[in-house]
Parts: structure tokens; C-alpha cells; sequence
């Protein structure tokens, strides 16, 4: 009987050990998918009418969540610094990284250059805020920055206009790293103390409100309901919207969630693996070294040094 009892409990723990280090790492995949969704949707729907309907669409989901689980709400400043976030992170992020898509930026490129996030962060962190920073992270402020130049400079000078993509379109994805840079830095500063579940509700309807004009300012609002923007706004919706939320929740609520940050830097070559497997998306001898150099640069800055 002891026996048996000690064989369960160590499955338990086993099964629990792999759940501590799987989950992170699954929403890392779910994160670099959002790039091959929006490839996939852009098709049929202009960028701010398609990520209007699939924040309209989350809200709905979310709504549901939130009268079952019955969060506590935060204040009138809290909520105002929420909505901010929101615009941010959601509006300028998302944004900007469905229009230089949809002008034919590869998916691969876009995800290494919003992947940028963390050097960007730690940039602000010390200009702003003085932070210090160790030479190993001054060395991977300076790779990444040369890798991601190494790989614009190959896509740049691609004589095949079937691989090549505007200048116009590097706009719409520094809009993006620039949304998800500060949003970050916005939201540690002034919404850590709101609960996620009604801080990503109020993020959603201040995006929605940020696409919504964008969608009636500058876009025909047309929709072409085809099966494939059907299965890719389920996916936008399920995996990454609402799954990939109540997976950070569970993370966070398992003390899990600063690993999260340390993998973050997996999400450009996942995307880029994906993007040649379902769209043959290609990158250069060069450009794969920058890229190479791009991700070293921002893990040598995200994951800190473990003490002896």
C-alpha cells in the first residue's frame, strides 16, 4: 500500500513538473501563431475592420468568463490607466503588426521585429529610469539590433519583387514594436494591481473603440466571410484571445509566469518555421544570421544570470 501510494505520488509530481515547464513554452506557440492567423485572415477582411470583429467576438467570450467568475473591478483612474494599456499594447500592437502583413511584410520578419520588445524595454528602462545594466546585457542590446538590421538589409536588397515588400510597411511594424514596448512599460508602472481577467475586458473595449475608428476612417469595413477567415478569426479568437489569456492566468497563478519572459525570444524563429512550413516564407544565409543574432541579443537581455 505504501508503495503503491509513493508510485502515485510520484507520477503526481511528475505530471506536475511537466505541466510547470510545458505550459510556458505552449503559450510561447500560441503567441507566435497570432502572426500565421492574421496571414491567413487578412485576405478578406481590411486590418482594423478584421481585428474589430475579433475583439468584439473575445469580448463576448470574456463577458461569459466574467459573470461566472465574478472579479472584483478596479476603480475610475485604474480603469483609465487599463484603456491605456489597452490602445497600446492591443490598438497600436496589433495594428501595426496586421498592416504590415497585409502589405506583405513575411510573417517572419514582422515577429522578429516586434520580438524586439525586450531591448526596446530595457532602453527605456535606462533612459527613463535609470536603470543598470550589466556589459552581457549591453553586448545583446547591441546583437539584436545588428541582427535585426542584417535581416532588413538582405530583404532590402532582394532583386525578386515576389519576395521583396515596401519600405512603408517597416512603419507599421516599428508602430507595433513602439505599442508593445511602452504598453509593457505603461502597464508595470500603472495596472499591475488590477486582476487580469477584468483588466483584459477593459483592454478589449478600449481596443475595440481604437479599431473601430480606424475601420471607419480609413477602410471600406467589406468582409469576405470565407471558410478560411471563418477558421482563422476561431483561432484569433479561441486560441489566442481567450486561450492564450486563461493560460497566462493559470501560469501566473502558478508562480510560472516569469518564465514566460525568458522564452519570449523562442516567438521570432517558431513564426518563421511556421511561416515557411504553411506559407514558404524564405530567409537568406544572412538574414538567418541575423536572425540567429537577433534572438541570442534579446535572451542575453530578457534571462537573468543565475547566482552561483
Amino acid at each position: 500500500m505504501s508503495s503503491g501510494l509513493k508510485r502515485l505520488t510520484g507520477a503526481s509530481d511528475l505530471s506536475a513538473n511537466l505541466s510547470h515547464h510545458i505550459a510556458p513554452a505552449l503559450f510561447v506557440w500560441l503567441w507566435s501563431t497570432g502572426f500565421i492567423g492574421a496571414k491567413y485572415g487578412l485576405p478578406y477582411a481590411e486590418p482594423f475592420t478584421l481585428l474589430l470583429i475579433r475583439m468584439l467576438i473575445t469580448l463576448l467570450c470574456l463577458g461569459g468568463l466574467i459573470w461566472w467568475m465574478k472579479p472584483q473591478w478596479p476603480g475610475p483612474k485604474a480603469t483609465l490607466h487599463t484603456a491605456i494599456t489597452g490602445i497600446l499594447v492591443h490598438g497600436f500592437y496589433l495594428g501595426g503588426v496586421f498592416y504590415a502583413i497585409v502589405g506583405q511584410m513575411p510573417a517572419g520578419i514582422v515577429s522578429l521585429i516586434v520580438g524586439l520588445q525586450p531591448l526596446i524595454t530595457a532602453l527605456a528602462a535606462i533612459l527613463l529610469l535609470n536603470e543598470r545594466v550589466s556589459i552581457r546585457q549591453w553586448f545583446g542590446l547591441s546583437l539584436g539590433l545588428i541582427g535585426v538590421g542584417l535581416v532588413m538589409l538582405e530583404k532590402m536588397t532582394e532583386a525578386d519583387p515576389l519576395t521583396a515588400f515596401p519600405l512603408w510597411t517597416i512603419g507599421w511594424a516599428l508602430i507595433a514594436l513602439f505599442g508593445i514596448s511602452v504598453g509593457t512599460v505603461y502597464q508595470k508602472r500603472f495596472g499591475s494591481s488590477v486582476s487580469l481577467l477584468p483588466s483584459t475586458f477593459i483592454q478589449y473595449c478600449a481596443a475595440s473603440l481604437f479599431f473601430a475608428i480606424g475601420a471607419f476612417a480609413v477602410e471600406t469595413r467589406e468582409v469576405i466571410w470565407d471558410m478560411q477567415l471563418i477558421l482563422a478569426m476561431g483561432w484569433l479568437v479561441l486560441g489566442l484571445s481567450v486561450g492564450a489569456i486563461l493560460l497566462l492566468m493559470q501560469l501566473i497563478r502558478k508562480g510560472a509566469a516569469s518564465q514566460i519572459a525568458s522564452l519570449f525570444y523562442l516567438v521570432p524563429p517558431v513564426t518563421a518555421l511556421e511561416a515557411y512550413i504553411l506559407f514558404d516564407e524564405r530567409l537568406g544565409l544572412l538574414a538567418l544570421f541575423g536572425g540567429a543574432l537577433a534572438v541570442t541579443g534579446v535572451a542575453l537581455v530578457v534571462i537573468k544570470k543565475q547566482p552561483v
